[in-house]
C-alpha cells in the first residue's frame, strides 16, 4: 500500500542511527540488517514499504538458466513491484552469486521501485550504477544467482541480514545502511524519532558551548526541563 506523505516526509528528516534508537526503547532491538550497505545510487535516504523476496541455497534441478523463463521466477516478481516499494531480498548472505544484474534493475528502476536492500550482492555493477538505482547491498560478484541461490518467490515474511522483514513493514536506507520499521508502529515511531532528533541537536550546541555529558546525554529531569523551556516542546 502506498505510505502517507506525512510519515515518508518524517522518516526521511530522520537518520537509520536515530530510528534503532527509538525501536530499542519500544523493546525492538533486531531491525538493522547486517549486510546491505550503500553501494549504487545511495546517497539519499530512502523510505517505503517492503515488497519481499526469497531464495534458497542453490539445488541444481531448480537452480538453472531456464528457471529465469518460470512463472516463480524473479522476473515474475519484479513485474510484481508496486512504485515506491523498496525490494527487500533474502539472499541468506550468500555473497559468491549476484542475486540481480543491470537489465533486472534498470527494469525495476522503469516500474518506479524506491529502491533494493538485500544481504546478498549485485552483478554488472558497472551496469547496475547506470541505472540510477538505489542499491543497498553486501557487494559484487560476476556468477549470476543460480550459481548459488535458488528462487522461491515474494512477498512472504524473509529474513533479511538477520532481520525479520514482512511485507509493507516500513523500509528506511541512508548511509548507516538500512532498517526496518514494523507497519503497525511506524507512526509511533516516526513521532518520536523526529523528537529524538530535535532533542539531540539541542544536545549537540549545548556540546559545542562547552556542558559535560553527566546529566545532559541522556538528559536528566533539570535538563530536560531546561530544553523545554528553551524551545517550547
Amino acid at each position: 500500500m502506498p505510505l502517507d506523505k506525512t510519515l515518508i516526509d518524517a522518516l526521511q528528516a530522520v537518520t537509520t542511527a536515530t530510528l534503532t534508537t527509538v525501536m530499542l526503547k519500544k523493546g525492538i532491538r533486531r531491525c538493522w540488517m547486517k549486510g546491505p550497505q550503500p553501494r549504487f545510487a545511495a546517497g539519499t535516504r530512502v523510505v517505503g514499504p517492503a515488497f519481499t523476496l526469497r531464495f534458497v541455497p542453490a539445488r541444481e534441478d531448480l537452480a538453472t538458466p531456464e528457471s529465469w523463463s518460470s512463472p516463480t521466477s524473479t522476473r515474475g516478481a519484479i513485474e510484481a513491484m508496486p512504485e515506491g516499494c523498496i525490494a527487500v531480498v533474502d539472499a541468506m548472505g550468500i555473497t559468491e552469486a549476484g542475486i540481480f544484474g543491470d537489465i533486472l534493475a534498470a527494469r525495476m528502476r522503469k516500474r518506479g521501485v524506491a529502491a533494493l536492500v538485500t544481504d546478498g550482492v549485485m552483478r554488472d555493477g558497472e551496469g547496475v550504477a547506470g541505472t540510477g538505482l538505489p542499491v543497498w547491498c553486501a557487494g559484487v560478484a560476476a556468477p549470476a544467482s543460480v550459481a548459488g541461490l535458488t528462487f522461491v518467490g515474494w512477498n512472504q515474511p524473509i529474513g533479511c541480514g538477520g532481520v525479520a522483514v514482512f511485507p509493507d513493514d516500513i523500509i528506511v536506507a541512508d548511509g548507516d545502511g538500512a532498517v526496518v520499521i514494523p507497519a503497525a508502529i511506524a507512526q509511533d515511531v516516526a513521532l518520536a524519532a523526529v523528537e529524538q532528533e530535535r532533542l539531540e541537536l539541542w544536545i549537540m550546541r549545548e556540546v559545542e558551548k562547552g556542558v559535560p555529558l553527566p546529566g545532559l546525554y541522556p538528559p536528566n529531569a533539570e535538563t530536560r526541563a531546561r530544553y523545554e523551556a528553551e524551545t517550547g516542546q
